[in-house]
């Protein structure tokens, strides 16, 4: 579970951590005016960079056959090359609307794609860090559709389908999930029933880490697990541009163009 480039000491640079952009979600332009903030944003903090952890449902759909990957995202995609072309390490995590992502990124652009949540060690802080869906109490519904989307099989079968059909299924399934979503009151604080929160607590009773850093939830949350321990949720990029900063001693929630 460690990350051995990431067990060093931070001096005048900063980890920044940001999830759910939701890219292609939920019209073009919508997406494209989305993409065009998300790449100011990284072009304001390329400089103070150690790493960036895009920590999942950075696309609202993706899905890599053997030849093709969903079309779009050039900007995007130019933007994180560019930033590899500094050495500015990018770690991808995938999420519930792009799991499907395989080695396209690896390959072509020497990001790393990580499929469950990983632990860090900087300057002496731990920090346990992923999109964090499927963790926690709850929602069976989708802990059962988890298994079968990530099942080998399943996804060969997908495979078959022509790309054409085959993401205009996928994108279906997508916005009916966020209705769903909203529908569930998923938005609001859910006090002592906030699942991740939960999840951070029994890990907290195993083994201690100074932050939880997890995306997923849609909503930017600052709450205590224990007396030196401290769970995040980065919210999202739909309508809050919310991002965590961590400098080495302190992790802060930050709102990109107020």
């Amino acid at each position: 579970m460690s990350l051995e480039p990431f067990n060093y000491q931070l001096q005048d640079k900063k980890l920044f951590f940001a999830s759910d952009f939701h890219l292609g979600a939920p019209n073009e332009q919508e997406s494209l005016d989305r993409e065009q903030k998300i790449i100011r944003w990284l072009d304001q903090i390329q400089d103070e960079a150690a790493a960036i952890f895009l920590v999942g449902d950075i696309f609202d759909f993706w899905f890599e056959y053997k030849e093709v990957i969903p079309k779009g995202f050039i900007p995007f995609i130019s933007k994180i090359h560019q930033l590899r072309e500094k050495k500015i390490p990018i770690l991808f995590f995938t999420g519930n609307h792009d799991l499907w992502m395989k080695d396209y990124f690896t390959e072509q652009l020497g990001i790393p794609v990580y499929h469950h949540p990983i632990e860090i060690v900087v300057n002496e802080k731990r920090i346990l860090v992923g999109h964090g869906d499927g963790l926690g109490p709850g929602d069976k519904k989708y802990k059962l559709l988890k298994k079968v989307f990530t099942n080998p099989l399943a996804q060969w079968l997908f495979r078959w389908f022509h790309p054409d059909l085959g993401i205009k299924l996928a994108k279906a399934w997508s916005s009916s999930s966020r209705i769903s979503n909203i529908e569930k009151n998923e938005n609001h604080f859910l006090g002592e029933d906030e699942w991740l929160w939960q999840y951070c607590k029994e890990i907290e009773k195993r083994k201690h880490h100074d932050f939880y850093i997890f995306g997923h939830r849609h909503l930017p949350l600052e709450l205590e697990v224990g007396k030196n321990s401290t769970y995040y949720n980065l919210g999202e990029w739909v309508s809050q541009y919310t991002y965590l900063e961590f400098d080495g001693h302190k992790a802060k929630l930050l709102r990109f163009e107020k």
